[in-house]
């Protein structure tokens, strides 16, 4: 699970930095218009004008919030988080799109137990599937608030604890579960071919083992990134 999630932190390193160059000029949806109701017929060679790919680039302060004092870690983690993106037009007379895609999204958090401080990782593959709507400030930029939620899978993580100097996984019997969802929701904003973005992922899952603790991740996130 760790190699594999190098392997995708690197392999969206390489797309980031080898985006086609003949990705031509994008506004917002409608912006070449006087009304929504007519795409942008400026698009790259990739996408329709129903169409939208992005790649995404940030950073993540996360925190779990836990009944086990063990595993409480209220205090925010600093991580990171990278993402290819697509967005799909639902409407051709409302600029509301359907967005989802892959990321890599760091979480976690810290705190202390008994006076012993520890800190844990919680790496993550998680898919967003939000709605998100485009609206104009002028010909070149639109603000775009965006509100679903997400589906997410641990491929990595690790507890330490600088008490007893130790160090375990975060993805085991005693500590989280893998899998974990819950609402996302935030704003971002568009400029020409490029795009950055506030928002937080909550947790409604309860990702803890033990079934009279409940455990639930948040995660406030910026990212920035480029459209086309």
């Amino acid at each position: 699970m760790k190699k594999l999630s190098k392997l995708f932190v690197l392999s969206m390193l390489a797309l980031l930095t080898a985006m086609p160059a003949s990705a031509q000029y994008r506004r917002p949806y409608g912006m070449n218009r006087g009304s929504y109701g007519l795409p942008s017929p400026q698009v790259s060679k990739f996408s329709s004008p129903y169409t939208y790919y992005g790649l995404r680039v940030g950073l993540t302060g996360a925190t779990v919030h836990s009944d086990d004092p063990r595993l409480d870690g209220g205090s925010m983690l600093a991580g990171l988080n990278l993402s290819v993106n697509v967005g799909v037009l639902l409407s051709s007379y409302t600029p509301l799109f359907f967005e989802t895609g892959l990321e890599y999204i760091e979480k976690g958090g810290k705190g202390t137990n008994d006076g012993k401080k520890f800190t844990y990782s919680m790496n993550y593959i998680e898919v967003p599937l939000v709605l998100k709507y485009q609206a104009k400030i002028d010909r070149d930029m639109a603000v775009t608030p965006f509100l679903g939620g997400y589906l997410a899978c641990g491929v990595d993580g690790r507890i330490r604890d600088f008490g007893e100097r130790e160090v375990q996984s975060s993805f085991s019997a005693q500590n989280f579960k893998r899998f974990d969802g819950g609402l996302r929701l935030g704003c971002g904003l568009m400029a020409d071919i490029f795009y950055a973005e506030v928002g937080y992922d909550v947790g409604l899952a309860n990702v803890s083992n033990d079934l009279f603790d409940q455990s639930r991740t948040g995660t406030l996130f910026a990212n920035i990134g480029i459209h086309f």
